[in-house]
């Protein structure tokens, strides 16, 4: 049998950022919430959570950048929410949004997660920030922590 090594659900001493995009705030809002609780609930302080509000995805990646390469934080996760309008603006943004936040999570030394909602309507990004597909921003928070407790054990270090 091989041996298999995962991270664990806990968020204890982990210091943590939430980089989110204030347009569709409705949505983010409620991204951003589901995170913290994730958070809180297993096992991290109030103290231990930093929210950074931008002004939408696209500038997520830029701030998330900064943050993930400061040495504060053990995570980051990255938030927002984009709604297709009547233009190829989303489609644009969406692929844009990804790849940033990509490449922050190649070029820092910390794991970065993604819970950037993109729906073709409200009522849809409405289902996935809480609705009845979950909450994004929960998933991304414990994907985090999953990949912080990985990142902290030495995994692919040698």
């Amino acid at each position: 049998m091989p041996e298999v090594r995962e991270g664990v659900h806990d968020a204890s001493g982990r210091k943590v950022a939430i980089v989110a995009g204030r347009f569709n705030d409705l949505v983010t809002a409620t991204l951003v919430d589901g995170a913290v609780e994730c958070f809180r609930r297993h096992g991290a302080g109030d103290e231990d959570v930093v929210v950074y509000w931008v002004p939408g995805a696209f500038e997520v990646p830029q701030l998330a950048m900064r943050i993930a390469s400061s040495g504060e934080f053990d995570g980051v996760v990255c938030v927002g929410a984009i709604i297709r309008g009547e233009t190829n603006h989303f489609d644009v943004l969406c692929q844009s949004v990804i790849d940033s936040i990509a490449r922050v999570s190649e070029a820092c030394s910390l794991p970065v997660t993604y819970g950037i909602v993109s729906a073709e309507n409200l009522d849809q990004a409405i289902d996935r920030a809480g609705g009845k597909h979950g909450n994004k921003g929960w998933d991304s928070a414990l994907a985090l922590i999953e990949m912080m407790t990985l990142w902290k054990s030495g995994a692919g270090r040698g």
